[in-house]
């Protein structure tokens, strides 16, 4: 995972995951070979009950239109849960102080953007990701976005 700031990048240190934490977002780095043990105590712990995999390609149909959903900031009435199992993407979240903090995820990579906190989602210039992902309620997590 790296960390930064995508204003004022020039004024004091990048962010931490402190930073992440101030705003809700949870990082975990997650064993290859006991991901899903974690995975299982995440659910447990915080009520997840669907589990998916997605994976995006550069030859996935439609594309960049599934792209151009997530590309304006949003939020979700549920958390947005991703463990990273190959390629890598990036979540822009907003910090403290309504800062952007740009998160790029890759492999072994957990994060949860909690319900209610804008962000956005990008692919990297790669264009893969495969990744789990959690859900309360699929039916919770429908973007809502920023006026």
């Amino acid at each position: 995972m790296r960390l930064e700031w995508l204003e004022d990048a020039s004024q004091g240190e990048g962010p931490t995951l402190a930073d992440l934490a101030a705003v809700g977002v949870l990082y975990e780095r997650l064993p290859d070979d006991d991901f899903q043990g974690a995975l299982d105590r995440l659910k447990a712990d915080r009520g997840y009950v669907t589990q998916d995999v997605i994976e995006l390609r550069p030859d996935t149909p439609n594309l960049d239109g599934l792209l151009g959903k997530f590309k304006d900031e949003h939020l979700h009435r549920d958390d947005e849960v991703r463990f990273v199992l190959d390629g890598a993407g990036i979540f822009d979240v907003r910090g403290p102080g309504e800062r952007w903090i740009r998160i790029e995820v890759e492999r072994g990579d957990l994060i949860v953007v909690p319900a209610d906190l804008y962000h956005r989602f990008f692919l990297t210039e790669r264009r893969q990701i495969r990744c789990v992902r959690l859900f309360k309620d699929a039916a919770g997590w429908v973007p809502e976005y920023r006026a």
